[in-house]
């Protein structure tokens, strides 16, 4: 199969190490990965606050970076469903195979290669976050729990409200910065109720937010993409 990463831009320009680790642990399980550098925004927030017309250049790019490919691969929930939600919207003709070939990771290492143990070492205590466009959206259900709960060493304790909204929302934090702030104070303080060393999600757009949170708080929690999670082991561990 050909398949590609699409590492979305929060990751790109922020959480790098995210879509390294997306790499290493496909790698690990036999699957080439392609990194098509000609992929950039989906066009996720223009369309969100309405601007379509602004959306269209960006959906068209993102179906041409990605033509030819099996399966896109993104370690993103919030970016997935924007293709798999949204783009269908557009009424583009060339990009409508795209939406029925991108998985989120979590979908494409359970799904479609049919694995929950991925070969993990992770000696944590970990609590998990289900980012809203993954629970609701793409309807992840419990693939990122079946796969934490396979990592060697990974104690995994269940997360207080964990389905309800970390506050951030893309846009949302930025209009109502207030409630924004509040629901994640709100999702922290379930998290440190825990016990957990790490907060785990499957968006770095909402472990950003919450690990800003954190961090003014100066809690002894800190957030950790599934991936970087998944793709660890007792060899790299130990170095």
């Amino acid at each position: 199969m050909r398949v590609a990463l699409f590492v979305t831009c929060v990751n790109d320009a922020l959480y790098p190490g995210t879509g390294r680790a997306v790499v290493r642990l496909l790698e690990r399980l036999g699957v080439d990965v392609d990194f098509p550098e000609a992929q950039t925004c989906c066009g996720q927030p223009q369309f969100n606050t309405g601007y379509r017309a602004e959306t269209l250049p960006l959906a068209r790019r993102t179906a041409a970076a990605f033509a030819g490919y099996d399966h896109v691969v993104t370690p993103s929930g919030s970016c997935a469903a924007m293709i798999r939600d949204n783009y269908p919207k557009l009424g583009l003709p060339e990009a409508e195979s795209l939406p029925g070939r991108v998985y989120e990771l979590t979908e494409f290492l359970v799904d479609v290669l049919g694995v929950t143990d991925v070969g993990a070492y992770y000696p944590h205590t970990v609590t998990y976050h289900p980012s809203c466009h993954g629970l609701r959206m793409l309807g992840l259900g419990d693939r990122p729990l079946r796969l934490l709960r396979a990592v060697k060493g990974l104690d995994l304790v269940e997360l207080p409200g964990a389905e309800e909204c970390c506050g951030f929302g893309g846009t949302f934090a930025i209009k109502n910065p207030a409630v924004s702030a509040a629901m994640a104070a709100d999702k922290v303080r379930n998290a440190l109720a825990t016990g957990a060393e790490v907060l785990c999600g499957a968006d770095n757009s909402c472990l950003m937010h919450l690990g800003g949170t954190l961090r003014r708080q100066d809690a002894p929690l800190r957030t950790v993409h599934l991936a970087e999670i998944l793709a660890s082991t007792e060899k790299e561990t130990a170095a």
